[in-house]
């Protein structure tokens, strides 16, 4: 997949205002749709001024475009880094476009095949003045394992896009104060009642929804709620059986390795995952066994022996 500069799609710079943007389309659009130009390739060209004005007209896109796009060109090999729109508040306005199913699989890769709208509730005050309610804002944020282990507070600043008097899309900071659930999972929303986007009339505001992604962990990796761990052994720890400490989110355990271990052997902590109120994670230990290097004529010698006394050919079984 390639990387795709919108703002060379519509011949614009990248500080172009968004009333230059609508022009550029505008004028593009009529150049290359298919009922006026019958070029082979005028359709094509029209669906990708149709995609990129879908991302810059839109500030919350663009805003986070701009940010995730600056070390990019166009036509590199392309794959989104994990949870690049991280810190970002959108508020789902919606296509523009009739069918957004025609878009590229490097759109698709960023805003998925749909943004979804999420309209205001609107109504009319007796006396005729209109209310309507805010927005929903929804953003994802990343937390560590070990937050979603016991649970935190956090103070957090999120970059919330809108366009300024000269028409240019601008970020400013919005910062929160919440608590993280403990147990809580990726993929799992907190629901921060009225800090959306602000309501009309006397109708209130939104609701600001957080999507929870986790960071990467130096040793741990999350699967819903149960927590793995690659845990490397010696041969005579797995060959005779030991007791050893094992790091967990909580803190060190001793595990027992039963007598005659392999590498690839599953081990269960229980209850030692991301456990909320009503749901129980575990820890799952994957053995890996590491062989010494038998680096002086004493070490190869004790290899040699053990060659000779404990005879094993693994890989019988393999060849017919």
């Amino acid at each position: 997949m390639k990387f795709k500069d919108y703002y060379q799609t519509l011949d614009l710079k990248k500080d172009a205002s968004q009333d230059e943007i609508k022009r550029a389309y505008r004028k593009l659009a009529r150049k290359f749709h298919p009922d006026v130009n019958k070029s082979p390739s005028a359709e094509e060209k029209f669906k990708e001024l149709g995609e990129a004005y879908e991302v810059l007209q839109d500030p919350e896109k663009r805003a986070a475009y701009d940010k995730f796009g600056s070390n990019w060109q166009a036509g590199q090999d392309f794959k989104p880094p994990p949870n690049w729109d991280a810190g970002f508040e959108f508020s789902g306005g919606g296509f523009t476009q009739a069918d957004a199913s025609q878009f590229s699989d490097f759109f698709e890769s960023l805003f998925g095949k749909s943004s979804g709208s999420s309209h205001a509730r609107s109504g009319f005050h007796p006396h005729g003045s209109f209310h309507a309610r805010g927005q929903d804002v929804h953003a994802k944020i990343v937390i560590t394992l070990e937050d979603s282990y016991q649970g935190a507070q956090k103070s957090i600043t999120l970059s919330r896009p809108g366009v300024d008097q000269s028409g240019h899309v601008v970020t400013s900071p919005h910062t929160i104060t919440l608590t993280i659930p403990k147990g809580i999972i990726e993929g799992q929303q907190i629901r921060l009642e009225g800090q959306g986007a602000g309501g009309s009339g006397q109708a209130g505001n939104g609701d600001l929804f957080l999507e929870i992604a986790f960071a990467a962990h130096r040793i741990f990796t999350a699967d819903t709620r149960d927590i793995h761990l690659q845990l490397p052994v010696t041969p005579w720890e797995a060959a005779l059986g030991a007791t050893i400490p094992v790091p967990t989110l909580g803190g060190t355990v001793e595990l027992k390795i039963p007598p005659g271990s392999q590498s690839g052997r599953k081990l269960r902590l229980k209850g030692r995952g991301l456990c909320s109120a009503g749901q129980t994670g575990h820890h799952y230990v994957t053995l890996t066994i590491v062989t010494p290097e038998a680096a002086t004529e004493d070490q190869k010698k004790l290899y040699q022996e053990m060659a000779r006394r404990m005879p094993i050919n693994p890989r019988q079984g393999m060849f017919s």
